[in-house]
């Protein structure tokens, strides 16, 4: 299931326990679907750049290349949330991960588009979220965003998301 059809469906389990008087059920349902659309959206953008970093990693060396092997054991399994400072509101420390030049070609980029400066602040913020969540009590934390506003910042991070791979692709072709 993608992350649409799971908001879909439980936007739909909300609608139908508000059409049907059961207010006490819908919010309820609503503060844990809030914490399951976080988690949902943060593992999917993990595996998809992790997915990203891995295939990139072999484009590059090939498939069975011991190098790319070297790469999937110590830098990408297990090693995802230390890519990135959570906490800042920029990705140049995962940036930085690809040398100085990329680093420096990307922090330019960022800074003359708004859209992808937006969606990289979107991306770390559901990080953020993720991290105060599983970090903070799952079970008794209070998660202050909305569904909806989850499901903004999820629709605003995707363009992060799914253009680094071009992004990292294009630098090397330059």
């Amino acid at each position: 299931m993608n992350i649409e059809d799971l908001h879909n469906e439980f936007s739909g389990i909300l609608t139908f326990l508000e059409n049907n008087g059961e207010v006490s059920w819908r919010t309820m349902a609503d503060e844990n679907f809030r914490k399951v659309l976080l988690i949902a959206v943060a593992s999917h953008f993990e595996r998809s750049l992790r997915d990203a970093m891995s295939n990139f990693a072999k484009e590059i060396t090939g498939d069975n290349h011991p190098l790319a092997y070297l790469i999937q054991k110590k830098a990408i399994d297990r090693q995802y949330h230390t890519w990135f400072d959570w906490e800042k509101h920029n990705a140049n420390q995962f940036f930085g991960l690809f040398g100085n030049a990329f680093s420096d070609s990307m922090q330019r980029k960022v800074r003359d588009d708004d859209s992808l400066n937006s969606s990289i602040r979107a991306f770390l913020e559901i990080g953020q979220e993720r991290n105060r969540l599983v970090h903070g009590d799952f079970s008794n934390f209070t998660l202050e965003k909305t569904s909806e506003e989850i499901y903004k910042l999820y629709s605003d991070a995707k363009e992060f998301v799914e253009q680094f791979p071009q992004l990292l692709r294009s630098f090397i072709a330059d």
